[in-house]
């Protein structure tokens, strides 16, 4: 920490809007007050503290991975709103800033500015979201300079063992909360079984962390081929980003495919999928995580992204309220529409619930330094936007689960809708519509 009470420049996007209003009594009974950084240098001179905390927050703003990044100048709005009366701990009242950071969707280049936000930045906590190429290369920069930092949005294993995680130590510094691929194959195998299929799957995995976990012979999905009666067609991982599947669907319609998925950056997807209609190619069941999303990739898609099913982390329908707001899962869904004119995405509850659980172990820590923040995060058990957060239970040490169920993009009106489609793992949230099969 610092003595600095003015907040420096945050990085925001260009078509950030006013978010809607919200609780502000219920915020600040939680909160007890704070001051982040929004756009531009915010001088809070009301705010008579005697410390600052200073939150590195890396995301990919740019390049492939940007869709996930698309709620963040609405969530950054929102904390700056919450945080605007400064955080009281321990006696004091210390101001907040949130210091933003560009990934641009490279692993590089999330280290980098993770080096630049302990080094330079003196951040007290780094949080980060995004699949493996940000938040790996973030936690093992944090953990490598002994700084506190909290991560989501990459399934455990590839974060945790593709970080060299023992399973009986986990990390001293870095946590981390979202689904597994347990999870995510009991979820798409369930999802599966709702329409008659030959049972063959033709599988499409890139050669990055998460392709390679997913396709790992004992974690992945060929782990319960037999047992699940599925056969898995899979011609090894493909370079990411590619514009060329032809030899993948080939092998698709030859071993006679009814279900495809795989895990894929939006324009790999896309290709691949505009290439198997011009080839002919017409599963039954298509079920592709990261690639399907996100409303912006499947407008991106067209005519042929109805019916398309994908694992759904967050939702409306989810059961959950802010721990900072009050809000529901709805209600914040309902805000960010409202302050965006955009639909809600999944990564929405994950942007939320990070300074959730950033913001509680702030406050735990009463201002005593990194090893109080970091014992704070590790004693973390908090209900927030996207369930229960508790880095105690597992499945090994620093890692808390999230919940999952699975989603198909259906007809609603004029456009698509995600609606919940199976939820064998977590029944607390509701079934909308049963599975169709793709037209």
């Amino acid at each position: 920490m610092n003595d600095k009470t003015t907040a420096a420049p945050t990085q925001v996007r260009q078509d950030q809007q006013a978010p809607a209003e919200f609780d502000r009594r219920a915020a600040l009974k939680t909160l007890a007050g704070l001051t982040v950084a929004g756009a531009g240098a915010v001088h809070a001179p009301w705010v008579h503290a005697n410390t600052t905390f200073k939150i590195g927050y890396v995301a990919p703003q740019t390049g492939p991975l940007a869709v996930f990044a698309e709620p963040d100048p609405f969530t950054l709005a929102e904390i700056k709103k919450l945080t605007a009366s400064g955080l009281k701990t321990g006696g004091k009242t210390y101001a907040v800033e949130v210091i933003y950071k560009d990934s641009q969707s490279n692993s590089s280049r999330a280290a980098e500015v993770t080096n630049e936000l302990i080094l330079k930045n003196k951040v007290d906590l780094v949080i980060a979201g995004s699949t493996p190429e940000t938040t790996n290369p973030v936690a093992d920069t944090c953990e490598l300079n002994g700084v506190p930092c909290v991560t989501n949005d990459t399934p455990w294993q590839p974060h945790f063992f593709g970080r060299g995680g023992d399973p009986k130590k986990g990390f001293e510094w870095t946590n981390h909360f979202f689904w597994g691929l347990e999870d995510i194959i009991g979820v798409f195998t369930s999802l599966w079984s709702q329409l008659p299929t030959n049972g063959v799957v033709g599988a499409l995995w890139p050669n990055d962390p998460d392709g390679n976990a997913w396709g790992d012979p004992k974690i992945g999905f060929p782990s319960v081929a037999a047992a699940k009666k599925l056969k898995f067609i899979d011609k090894g991982r493909y370079q990411s980003p590619s514009d060329d599947f032809t030899a993948y669907i080939t092998e698709f319609k030859k071993a006679g495919c009814e279900i495809v998925t795989g895990e894929m950056p939006p324009p790999d997807f896309g290709n691949f999928w505009a290439q198997a209609a011009r080839q002919g190619f017409k599963p039954k069941i298509c079920t592709a995580a990261k690639a399907t999303e996100f409303p912006a990739a499947i407008a991106a898609f067209g005519p042929r992204a109805e019916g398309l099913t994908v694992e759904v982390w967050w939702s409306p329908a989810h059961p959950f309220k802010s721990s900072l707001t009050g809000q529901s899962s709805a209600e914040l869904a309902a805000a960010y529409t409202k302050a965006s004119g955009k639909p809600w995405s999944m990564p929405l509850g994950f942007k939320h619930s990070l300074f959730e659980v950033a913001l509680a172990a702030l406050k735990v820590s009463e201002g005593k330094g990194a090893k109080a923040i970091r014992d704070a995060l590790r004693a973390t058990h908090l209900n927030t936007i996207v369930g229960p957060v508790n880095f105690k239970t597992g499945p090994v040490p620093s890692i808390s689960k999230t919940p999952l169920v699975a989603g198909q993009w259906q007809k609603r009106g004029s456009g698509l809708d995600l609606v919940i489609v199976e939820n064998s793992l977590a029944p607390n949230v509701p079934i909308a519509s049963p599975l169709k099969p793709l037209a």
